[in-house]
């Protein structure tokens, strides 16, 4: 997993919109402030912000409860999206730019298989047939370059192979890039894919890559406005990053001080010493205990404090398993 917590490769053909959703990320990317550090990011790679409520909540509890004049920086766990070279049949060979393509994407947690599904005559549909055979392109130059580097690993060796992160297994999911006037049936369309794809309806997204770069443009209430005229509650991108999180099975924690308001993005389930060693490596090694409390209990009590005197918040051990929401204080010795 990337250390922005997690890595998602966004792949397709040639002209099926994979382009236009990566730049309205990269839009998403500059509007978004953060203590990381952008000078050493690629350009084909953006960094993008988990949208979550809860943050301005706690930062308005921490606000009221340690009498700040102002709220504390809020800091968004992250997703790092990769724009890997377009792919055509014959990749895993070395056709067009395979290469890089099997290169990039080794590199990244999950796959985000984008195919298209909007009609457009003025888009060539170059090596683009259908959504399902699109899918089962990729799906294949995945198989076969990842049975062409077993036989060439075997062939070196002279042995019996090792287990590789095969490309294949990566957890994916596929992106149908639909007009516009189809998002408020997004539902609809994501269960009919899915039943065509043979995939898990968790994996399949509706998206409208057109508006989702328009939207970037708008303001946060504008946004909103736009999308209820659509028919729809939430981006594209914030439904594509929910799903994401559902796939690799992964879950946010919180911490909320005067310093800042925090979420962090843990495997589910995991217990607390790892979790506290996502913060730093030391926290790991030299975990006393963590202080728990309920995100919904944290806000409405008012804070640690309060939380603290009502019996709500629990001391929990390096083996608690962190659940999603927690909100966190880690004790941790010198």
């Amino acid at each position: 997993m990337s250390s922005y917590g997690l890595s998602v490769g966004i792949v397709g053909l040639p002209n099926v919109g994979k382009s236009t959703l990566f730049n309205a990320l990269l839009k998403k990317q500059q509007a978004y402030v953060a203590n990381f550090p952008f000078a050493t990011i690629e350009p084909n790679v953006g960094i993008v912000p988990v949208p979550d409520s809860r943050l301005e909540k706690l930062a308005e509890t921490i606000k009221a409860s340690e009498n700040m004049a102002t709220l504390p920086p809020i800091v968004n766990a992250t997703v790092e999206f990769v724009d890997i070279a377009g792919l055509i049949a014959g990749a895993h060979k070395g056709e067009g730019l395979g290469n890089k393509f099997l290169s990039h994407i080794r590199e990244v947690d999950a796959i985000c298989h984008v195919v298209r599904v909007f009609s457009d005559g003025d888009i060539v549909k170059e090596g683009s047939v259908s959504p399902k055979d699109d899918f089962e392109i990729i799906k294949t130059e995945l198989e076969l370059a990842d049975l062409e580097m077993v036989e060439k690993h075997q062939k070196k060796k002279n042995a019996n192979v090792e287990i590789l992160p095969l490309l294949a297994k990566k957890p994916f999911l596929v992106v149908l890039n639909v007009a516009e006037h189809d998002l408020a049936k997004v539902s609809k369309l994501e269960e009919q894919y899915a039943k065509e794809f043979g995939v898990d309806q968790n994996q399949v997204i509706a998206i409208c890559a057109k508006t989702e770069s328009q939207l970037v443009d708008l303001p946060s209430g504008d946004q909103a406005d736009y999308l209820a005229s659509l028919g729809i509650e939430k981006s594209g991108l914030e439904r594509l990053i929910q799903k994401a999180f559902k796939t690799l099975g992964l879950a946010t924690f919180l911490t909320a001080g005067a310093k800042e308001v925090r979420a962090w993005t843990i495997k589910d389930g995991i217990k607390a010493s790892a979790a506290a060693g996502v913060i730093h490596t030391d926290f790991e090694k030299k975990f006393i205990r963590a202080d728990v409390v309920a995100f919904n209990d944290f806000v409405s009590l008012g804070g640690w404090k309060p939380a603290r005197e009502n019996g709500k918040a629990r001391s929990e051990g390096k083996d608690y398993q962190v659940t999603e929401g927690d909100v966190i204080e880690f004790k941790i010795g010198s």
